[in-house]
């Protein structure tokens, strides 16, 4: 894989969503990350079925889809063509590089399994972090009401993604 194709981990996150419990990804996603078709993609799927069970991959409803649209996750309806999206489980995702079978496979596989990885230790920090804040709150008095609300907001905040620095070897 080519740098320039290279999937960041920021980039693999920014593409998994929460959709009915479960952190998933779409299959047009996915799709591009591996550099096939949406289509072929479906296709490996529907030819190995017994490979994915409902707890690895399920079909988006409409209700889901519109969701979707009105988050600008997908730009429009009609962009799928009438299709509607397969969602992947970690699990699911694990089991595309069996059933796609490249290298790249492989190492987009790697590089998402990595981000699932970081995004649950990203989780469990934050849980830690507010559990030893509520523990803090508890033991002062209401004096340090704001500056306990501020680093609460500051916690609970999306990040923005930064943006890389440094010298590219490609672009000197």
């Amino acid at each position: 894989m080519r740098k320039s194709e290279q999937a960041y981990p920021v980039e693999i996150v920014e593409r998994i969503f929460y959709i009915r419990g479960q952190k998933i990804m779409l299959d047009f996603d996915l799709a591009q990350m591996y550099g096939v078709e949406t289509r072929a993609l479906k296709q490996a799927v529907r030819r190995n079925k017994d490979h994915f069970p409902k707890d690895f991959m399920f079909i988006l409803n409409l209700a889901e889809m519109k969701n979707m649209v009105s988050q600008n996750v997908i730009p429009s309806l009609k962009t799928l063509g009438g299709a509607r999206p397969m969602a992947f489980t970690e699990q699911g995702v694990s089991m595309l590089s069996s059933v796609l079978k490249s290298k790249r496979a492989v190492k987009v596989n790697i590089s998402i399994m990595r981000a699932f990885v970081q995004m649950r230790q990203l989780l469990s920090s934050n849980k830690d972090l507010s559990k030893k804040i509520e523990e803090l709150e508890k033991k002062y008095d209401g004096q340090f009401g704001m500056v306990f609300d501020a680093i609460k907001s500051l916690i609970h905040q999306k990040q923005q993604p930064r943006e890389r620095i440094g010298f590219l070897k490609d672009k000197l």
